[in-house]
């Protein structure tokens, strides 16, 4: 298997538990700061970031009932509204402004969300969303790693809150494959502590089904597993190895990667493409940080690109 070795670009450090980053079509970058010191700060940090000088602006620090959040993941949708799928408050919708608000305590069915680590936004405008953690604030804190009651939902562009399964070790990761019609046929979950990437067959909004195993990461004399991932234009998806040092590239068949990416740090978290851009933007926990490196292809676009 080959191995490539970009010029990785250092933006900025020092974000604690780095990750979630995500453009919105007008080209603003955003990510989050989930691990804030408690004493100091109830919440994790939503922020917004200028990516040629790396400064940082706080959008948000979301706080429900006197619960922090602890932001994980986000996507952008065509009005530049930040969808965030967040650990201790579910999913949130924040707007450009910084205003905030939970979209759901409960789902569809009336039991109450698990928190929320990851997100994707299909061609039609549905969220995918993994939930690695137990019930959503004020219950008791608690993720999935050894015990499998991990989740995974759909909210649906008419902001129905669909539970899809349930069943796995840390869901982490999550991306859409669509066919040429741009329909939505596949999702793909990370589950971290197996290193398997789980594929379903997309029914319609909130439906899937035929849970298969689609990919599995090398092993690794070390913690690590799939955590964050995107596709790009030839249907290669990227898969930050979190504990490794290396970015993996699958086929769009899935299976095996056929290519690793290594990067000048070991604990990839997660990867964006800048909107129809080779630059791809990696968050990492080892030093806490945000680089950019460019990619052979250009990024698949964006459900916020769509016009």
């Amino acid at each position: 298997m080959a191995s490539f070795f970009p010029l990785f670009r250092k933006i900025t450090d020092n974000i604690l538990g780095a990750e979630g980053p995500v453009f919105d079509s007008k080209g603003n970058f955003y990510m989050v700061a989930p691990e804030v010191e408690k004493e100091k700060n109830p919440a994790g940090q939503i922020l917004k970031v200028d990516i040629l000088s790396g400064t940082t602006e706080v959008l948000c620090e979301p706080v429900i009932n006197g619960d922090g959040g602890i932001p994980a993941g986000c996507q952008t949708d065509k009005h530049g509204n930040i969808y965030v799928a967040d650990m201790r408050l579910g999913i949130l919708l924040v707007q450009p402004n910084g205003d905030f608000e939970q979209l759901s305590a409960q789902d569809s069915e009336g039991h109450n969300m698990q928190g929320c680590n990851d997100c994707a936004m299909d061609y039609y405008g549905n969220l995918w969303v993994t939930a690695p953690a137990g019930e959503i604030a004020p219950s008791p804190y608690r993720r999935s790693f050894e015990e499998p009651f991990g989740s995974i939902y759909c909210l649906t562009k008419d902001r129905k809150v669909v539970h899809l399964d349930t069943g796995i070790r840390f869901p982490n990761g999550i991306a859409v494959i669509h066919d040429k019609e741009d329909k939505p046929v596949k999702l793909i979950v990370a589950e971290t502590p197996t290193r398997l990437l789980w594929s379903y067959d997309i029914l319609g909004p909130g439906s899937v089904r035929n849970k298969t195993v689609w990919g599995k990461l090398p092993d690794c004399d070390c913690e690590s597993g799939p955590d964050g991932m995107d596709f790009d234009e030839t249907g290669h998806l990227l898969v930050a190895h979190w504990g490794s040092g290396y970015i993996e590239v699958f086929p769009p068949t899935g299976g095996e990667p056929v290519q690793r990416i290594k990067c000048p740090f070991d604990k990839p978290s997660n990867l964006h493409f800048k909107n129809n851009s080779y630059e791809v933007y990696v968050t990492e926990h080892t030093n806490h940080g945000l680089w950019s490196f460019e990619w052979e292809h250009k990024g698949m676009a964006q459900y916020c690109d769509k016009h």
